[in-house]
């Protein structure tokens, strides 16, 4: 399972990096971000909205948002080794963690100013 683990969080930097470089060209070419001085995305309807209309600052941060999601996704997984192996301690330990990651994550989009 740390192999699995080790691949999910090589994939997840690989993937937020090609993603940001993409971002960065499209930036270089198009000569801005695609917003104007001093905008910041706000939601994710936003960003999706921005990625459709291929905004190189909405391609940056989804190549941000998956590099925070690939220790998120790391944690399931460990909830998900520790209870193939019936370690119930560390399933709730783990489950811990990922509560409070979620708060963390609610309380940020809630308290976002």
């Amino acid at each position: 399972m740390e192999k699995t683990i080790g691949r999910i969080m090589r994939w997840g930097v690989t993937l937020a990096i090609i993603i940001m470089v993409i971002g960065l060209l499209a930036f270089l070419l198009h000569g801005g971000l695609g917003y104007p001085n001093n905008y910041y995305v706000h939601s994710f309807k936003e960003l999706f909205s921005g990625l459709a209309e291929q905004k190189p600052y909405s391609i940056m941060m989804l190549g941000i948002f998956i590099l925070i999601l690939t220790p998120v996704l790391r944690v399931v997984a460990s909830i998900y080794s520790f209870y193939r192996e019936h370690d119930w301690l560390y399933v709730v330990i783990t489950a811990l963690v990922l509560l409070i990651l979620i708060a963390s994550f609610i309380l940020g989009i809630y308290f976002r100013r």
